[in-house]
């Protein structure tokens, strides 16, 4: 009995360190992958279902919905009935966030559109680098969307569904094709302005493994937390540690199968690599004078014209999904004293992202995208204040699209004259999200993974690919 008892005391011990040995692995990868943000490269590339259009995509999501009838939309019919109440036939099915009036009064865009391009789409003098680039955009005119409250507006447009824990498209995106980077995750945020109601959820890798979790990049001296090597730490020394923790983790993952002790060791080595090609990406130096400034960036100073410098920089270099986040957009009141100043903050970086991409010859293989979770309305939301703004819009609002597969200068739907319904070819999230996938190669149906009993997909059960809108 008592040679059992210490075979049994010894297997305890063993388990023990054996457990806290896999623990100091787990701590020592949680501190270099910054608690968890920093994900694994995933395989790939991969097969996809057809010949795709594109093979990347830029997604410049502006947080807070912008005043698309000050920017895009030219509705000259709203200074005609300026004044007037919404008529009772568009107003039965609207839906406000904010606004209480029971009659709330049309307000005219105090801003001069003026026709550009081949294509005589009339733009606002809000974004005049926009005219530049004009001819080269798809503008789908008439998105839908449910939802008004700005953290489920964000996770409807950008994952799907309406609620925490679902996989954000960029995650989609990268479980169907992989990587092609070896140096840097599949997919990377970047954010300037003010931040995301629903934080990490709009780039959360949900219930898909934590592979294709999107890594925030700061704007910092450590873009990345605890990426850089320790003071004392030699490279030799770090590769050590690399190799013999994805040895623990290889024999602990045989044991348990658990799919994110293998993530936790391909981000390990991933971070390693990513210690070299990092700085390099961040540190601009190498861009000329004239990039600069064409996208009006200082390469010192945090904006989103240097996001999107970095982002066409990140393409070059093979990862697949991009996404650029910027606030903030939510207008409700000193609509004349605030949107000029952030329309001139993205205005310049667009065109010039598009431009660029184009004569590197990546447009066509890169997919830009430009949205936010909802637009504004064509009535005034006054406030106790004097100020006039204008409140939520989910009905119609525009999305436009760039390279990657889409007809270059079409407009896709029609709204009425006050801009509140859509009249011709309406597009849900889900249809505008179908649609990208296509555009990659990618079935939205078939695009699925079984969580809890059931195959689910970016496109829940629903989605139809704007074939108009292909090139």
């Amino acid at each position: 009995m008592k040679s059992q008892s210490k075979n049994n005391d010894l297997s305890a011990r063993r388990k023990f360190f054996y457990r806290v040995g896999q623990g100091l692995g787990g701590m020592a990868l949680s501190t270099l992958m910054g608690q968890g943000n920093l994900q694994a490269a995933p395989t790939g590339p991969r097969v996809v279902h057809f010949p795709p259009r594109a093979k990347n995509v830029i997604y410049l999501f502006m947080v807070g919905g912008p005043s698309n009838l000050d920017m895009y939309d030219y509705k000259p019919a709203l200074a005609r009935y300026e004044g007037q109440p919404l008529p009772t036939s568009l107003q039965r099915f609207q839906k406000f966030a904010q606004i209480k009036e029971k009659q709330p009064k049309i307000l005219p865009t105090p801003w001069k559109f003026t026709q550009c391009g081949e294509t005589g789409r009339y733009v606002s003098e809000l974004i005049p680098h926009f005219r530049s680039i004009v001819d080269e955009v798809a503008m789908v005119q008439t998105v839908k969307t449910e939802e008004t409250v700005h953290p489920f507006a964000e996770m409807l447009f950008n994952t799907g569904y309406r609620e925490y824990g679902k996989p954000s498209i960029g995650a989609w995106v990268t479980y169907g094709l992989g990587s092609e980077s070896q140096e840097f995750p599949a997919y990377i945020v970047l954010q300037s302005g003010s931040r995301l109601r629903a934080k990490g959820a709009n780039f959360t890798n949900g219930f898909l493994p934590p592979t294709y979790q999107g890594v925030p990049f700061r704007d910092a001296a450590d873009p990345v937390l605890n990426l850089s090597t320790p003071a004392g730490i030699s490279e030799a020394h770090q590769r050590d540690v690399v190799h013999t923790i994805g040895q623990l983790n290889k024999i602990r993952d045989q044991q348990m199968g658990d799919p994110q002790i293998a993530a936790r060791t391909s981000a390990y080595e991933l971070a390693f690599r990513m210690q070299h090609a990092t700085p390099e990406l961040m540190s601009l130096t190498d861009e000329s004078a004239t990039t600069l400034s064409r996208y009006g960036a200082d390469p010192t100073q945090p904006s989103f014209a240097r996001n999107c410098l970095l982002a066409r920089r990140l393409v070059e270099r093979g990862v697949r999904f991009v996404q650029l986040f910027h606030g903030d957009w939510d207008h409700h009141a000193n609509l004349a004293g605030s949107l000029p100043g952030i329309c001139r903050q993205i205005d310049q970086g667009c065109a010039a992202l598009i431009l660029d991409l184009k004569e590197r010859g990546l447009l066509d293989e890169t997919l830009v995208i430009f949205a936010g979770e909802f637009g504004r309305t064509s009535v005034a939301q006054k406030q106790q204040s004097g100020q006039i703004g204008r409140d939520h819009h989910i009905e119609a609002f525009p999305v436009w699209l760039a390279g990657g597969g889409v007809r270059p200068g079409y407009t896709l739907g029609q709204t009425d004259e006050l801009g509140v319904y859509a009249t011709q070819d309406p597009v849900h999230v889900h249809d505008l999200h179908a649609t990208i996938l296509h555009l990659l190669g990618l079935d939205h149906k078939q695009l699925t993974y079984r969580f809890q009993g059931r195959d689910f997909r970016l496109t829940d059960v629903y989605g139809n690919v704007m074939k108009k809108l292909l090139a």
